[in-house]
């Protein structure tokens, strides 16, 4: 397969992550279909799209040819079969936890065709955990898109021992071909480049914060202002969402066990009190829903 195959993408989430990449391959010119099992979901999404495009117009950054052919190549389906059974380039963007994953890629394995490529956009599950579920390793690849996805330009694709070159290489074609700027890791590594070097900076400003040494408020102006940072520690899990950080946080460790990699008491404690961020209208931030 080389990059002018992939003609038709299928994105599997439609959450804040999902609904974006989806829509960001569809400006620039694929066929997506972005399919979830919550028909909430979906229509949030569809309804998001409907207003952005036009939105996009008002302001000059789109054509009016633009937004119309971008909305015509994206669908929505809650049918995992319809929305992947003829893609070229599967972009899995669902809940952080591994038994899901598993469960959604074994899936794909018997859903889509052979030569079809399986990404996860998992921030930091390597896809060598994943790839066992199917029946083209080689296929399977990290594709890491960044919140929010229409804005960010970085892509992260990680070449675990199991991907083949010619998969790398499609992924980061893509990756450009959607705008966007790619960073090929040659290993696997937990948190990749960006999360790995985030991950230092949260877990520390969770220290300060759980020793009552500073303000989640007064962190993040900190970091803001001094480490010049677009936005603090606090803001940013508000918006990448409090539950991801927890759930990121017990995985890891579960894997090693140590306490360091622990969620911190505040993280916990927001989790319980599902106060997830803007996704629930408060987090270390309150929210106008």
């Amino acid at each position: 397969m080389n990059i002018n195959d992939i003609k038709q993408i299928c994105v599997i989430g439609a959450g804040n992550m999902g609904h974006q990449i989806a829509l960001r391959g569809a400006l620039s010119g694929y066929k997506v279909i972005c399919t979830d099992v919550s028909d909430e979901q979906l229509k949030k999404a569809e309804a998001f799209a409907d207003k952005y495009l036009p939105g996009r117009v008002a302001k000059g950054k789109l054509t009016e040819e633009q937004a119309k052919s971008a909305r015509e190549n994206i669908s929505f389906s809650s049918s995992l079969e319809e929305a992947a059974r003829d893609a070229d380039f599967v972009i899995e963007a669902a809940t952080e936890k591994m038994d899901l994953k598993l469960n959604i890629f074994s899936q794909l394995d018997n859903i889509c065709k052979p030569d079809t490529i399986l990404a996860t956009n998992s921030s930091f599950i390597v896809s060598s955990k994943i790839a066992g579920s199917v029946n083209r390793p080689d296929k399977v690849v990290n594709m890491h898109f960044f919140n929010p996805a229409l804005v960010m330009k970085l892509v992260e694709v990680v070449k675990g021992p199991h991907v083949s070159q010619e998969t790398a290489d499609v992924t980061m074609e893509l990756a450009r071909r959607m705008e966007k700027k790619p960073v090929l890791l040659k290993k696997e590594i937990y948190g990749f480049l960006v999360n790995y070097l985030l991950a230092s900076l949260t877990r520390e400003s969770l220290y300060l914060l759980d020793q009552g040494i500073a303000s989640a408020q007064d962190i993040d102006m900190a970091v803001e202002n001094a480490l010049g940072h677009p936005m603090g520690p606090f803001k940013l899990m508000d918006l990448t969402g409090v539950d991801l950080s927890y759930h990121i946080s017990m995985e890891r460790f579960l894997e090693t066990g140590e306490r360091k990699d622990m969620p911190s008491p505040t993280i916990v404690e927001k989790y319980v009190r599902k106060e997830w961020g803007k996704k629930t209208g408060k987090g270390f931030y309150e929210y106008n829903k």
